[in-house]
């Protein structure tokens, strides 16, 4: 027996000190990093949006809720509650960690003396190593998060690695890491070892959105289990084990559409204020310089039309 009442949304929602997970922890310690860290930037006089902290300490609120409450234990035995902490971890974490501008944090309150010197070094250092550059490709990161839902579910990796001792733990860290690694390179503002264009970004967002979305129609349309972690919740809990698998479908279905609606009117409006800027700076530099381009250009046509001339006697 796992001493677990009858699930229902206000047991889900007690805390449970009795199994609480390490992102417990570090959900706790980045957001008195990120706290702590803010403070000290507007000490010196430097302004830091409202918004990059209310979005970075909601993802670490999001990861505490849903590893230290009691979602944590019946996630272990329903398959519509691990989809749950999947999709929160993955989709929802994520976004509001980069939105958050971490990277931007730990520039600007790190002091560039002493020990703090030498961990801005440390940081900069493995952010532009070759492992960096490869693992935030969109050739990695778009096949990785695919395979979080196709690979792991379709396959017998979440029995066998949920059946370890600390698989569920490892299991959510993977995902956490997944969703990390897919959206950065779409919305962080902070330094990137590369960084694509905003039509390379666009391509990934509506390459990924359907992809993730059709595993909830496999689910709910599945006509027996597919993973036999959850084929024997506690009897006494009266749960249809299809019932409870079309639920998860459901949830893969429509819990990341409101989410990936977000970041693309985030990313269409980045792209556009970017584009702003860009022909504000190109005006700037045209009435500095009188658009020495275009009367290079104009000249080389006129070069062009000279040079086609017959020569007259």
């Amino acid at each position: 027996m796992n001493g677990l009442a009858p699930p229902s949304i206000g047991q889900m929602l007690t805390w449970d000190s009795s199994s609480l997970s390490p992102l417990v922890l570090l959900g706790a310690v980045l957001a008195l990093w990120y706290w702590w860290s803010m403070h000290r930037v507007r000490a010196r006089g430097r302004l830091w949006p409202w918004y990059r902290t209310a979005c970075f300490l909601a993802g670490c609120l999001l990861l505490i809720a849903v590893t230290g409450s009691k979602v944590e234990s019946y996630g272990n035995e329903l398959f519509s509650v691990w989809m749950f902490q999947h999709l929160t971890l993955s989709m929802a974490i994520p976004p509001l960690w980069v939105l958050g501008s971490p990277g931007l944090l730990l520039l600007r309150s790190t002091s560039h003396r002493g020990p703090g010197r030498n961990v801005l070094a440390l940081a900069l250092s493995a952010l532009r190593s070759r492992p960096a550059r490869w693992m935030l490709h969109p050739g990695f990161t778009i096949p990785v998060f695919l395979f979080s839902y196709y690979g792991i579910y379709l396959s017998p990796i979440f029995d066998a690695v949920s059946g370890l001792p600390a698989g569920h733990v490892f299991l959510e860290i993977f995902f956490l890491a997944s969703g990390l690694l897919f959206i950065m390179p779409v919305l962080a503002t902070g330094p990137l070892p590369v960084r694509q264009s905003y039509l390379g970004r666009c391509f990934d967002l509506f390459v990924e959105m359907p992809l993730h979305v059709f595993i909830g129609v496999v689910l709910m349309m599945a006509t027996k289990p597919l993973l036999t972690t959850f084929v024997n919740p506690p009897p006494e809990w009266g749960v249809d084990v299809m019932q409870d698998q079309q639920l998860a479908g459901a949830l893969a279905w429509s819990y990341g559409e409101p989410v990936a609606l977000v970041v693309v009117v985030i990313f269409a409006m980045r792209w556009n204020r970017d584009d702003k800027r860009m022909n504000a700076a190109q005006d700037r530099r045209a009435e500095i310089d009188g658009d020495s381009d275009l009367e290079a250009y104009n000249n080389f046509l006129r070069s062009l039309s000279a040079a086609e001339r017959p020569e007259t006697r």
